[in-house]
């Protein structure tokens, strides 16, 4: 088997299994999908940073900040008071700093973004039994865990 005839059924295996994720994820795994999504793009695109790999770092930043946006975006500041007001800002700061750390080429800026995100993808992790027990939804099946850019 040749190495393209490999790397496509990884492709597809990866699509199916995403795209299965999904198709069965109540909002609580949804929103920690996009989050994972998020962290393991900044990831690989710190490395991107560091070897001067300027095309795929813009191609990963701007998926980031698209990613980040869609959160911002299903945020609802009605009904969420204050705490979802201060999500949304913080949300539009890290959109920020990921346009700056693409610019520059910063990793510090993208690390900081990283360790926001992750402090945000930690709470909504612990909050998620309580979320399911109340809305009556089975757990998921694990998700990875977001490779640190360390």
């Amino acid at each position: 088997m040749t190495s393209y005839a490999r790397n496509t059924r990884l492709a597809a295996y990866q699509s199916v299994s995403v795209h299965g994720g999904v198709a069965n994820a109540d909002p609580h795994a949804m929103v920690q999908m996009l989050m994972d999504a998020a962290a393991e793009r900044m990831s690989i695109a710190r490395g991107c940073i560091e070897r001067g790999e300027r095309k795929r770092q813009a191609s990963l930043l701007h998926s980031c900040v698209m990613i980040v946006g869609e959160l911002r975006g299903s945020l609802n500041t009605t009904e969420g008071g204050p705490l979802a007001q201060n999500l949304s800002d913080l949300y539009e700061y890290m959109i920020r700093q990921l346009m700056l750390a693409n610019a520059k080429s910063d990793a510090s800026i993208l690390l900081e973004v990283f360790r926001l995100l992750e402090e945000v993808r930690s709470a909504w992790i612990a909050i998620g039994p309580e979320v399911r027990k109340t809305a009556r939804v089975p757990a998921p099946a694990p998700v990875n865990a977001a490779a640190s850019p360390a």
